[in-house]
């Protein structure tokens, strides 16, 4: 990828930060023409078009130009270059894990807390026969979808029951009391997901 440098000479370098996509579908989205953003912007037909296909990478002043043509932040731009990772890794032998009485909690993935509209938290729930969750037992915000993996799990929501058999799944608003039973004499598992994280695992 070739860089614009304050002289306006191009350097051979390649650059990490791709814009070009967002830029081009903010414009599309817009219904503006490549001319329209760079009158807009100052620049050149040509450099606009350039940065979309991520032929060359914009100089700060550039990219600020562009982005109040647009009427975009920064922060829109940048989002997806914030984090360290973008696949986050959890190994099955190094699950943070938590009890409650005689039921396990496996933690599979939990988002980052600078996530501000995509958190949630994910388990494996271990239920031995004849236990029960309490964690949900008063409700709390958000929502829940969880899947039976093994045996059969009881779902008390309100004053309803309902019986997942293994490959059963729900999901329901959490701000109602609710709890997992495992009624049976084996064991049961199931797959949690919970949005937003409660934190239950610190």
């Amino acid at each position: 990828m070739r860089r614009i440098n304050s002289t306006g000479k191009k350097e051979s370098k390649r650059v990490p930060y791709h814009f070009g996509e967002k830029l081009r579908m903010v414009r599309e989205h817009k219904g503006m023409t490549l001319k329209v953003v760079a009158d807009k912007a100052g620049v050149s037909e040509s450099l606009v078009s350039q940065i979309e296909r991520n032929k060359v990478s914009p100089a700060i002043d550039t990219l600020l130009a562009l982005a109040d043509a647009l009427d975009i932040n920064l922060e829109f731009l940048f989002e997806e270059h914030r984090r360290k990772r973008p696949v986050t890794i959890t190994r099955s032998d190094e699950r943070r894990t938590v009890s409650e009485d005689t039921i396990k909690y496996e933690e599979l993935a939990r988002t980052d807390k600078s996530e501000k509209d995509n958190q949630f938290e994910a388990y494996v729930i271990r239920l031995p026969p004849h236990s029960r969750t309490h964690r949900g037992s008063y409700g709390h915000i958000g929502w829940e979808l969880g899947v039976v993996t093994k045996g059969a799990i009881t779902l008390k929501y309100e004053e309803k029951e309902y019986e997942l058999k293994t490959g059963d799944s729900a999901s329901f608003s959490a701000s109602t009391p609710h709890m997992l039973e495992n009624k049976t004499d084996k064991d049961s598992e199931a797959i949690w997901i919970v949005t937003p994280p409660q934190r239950f695992i610190e």
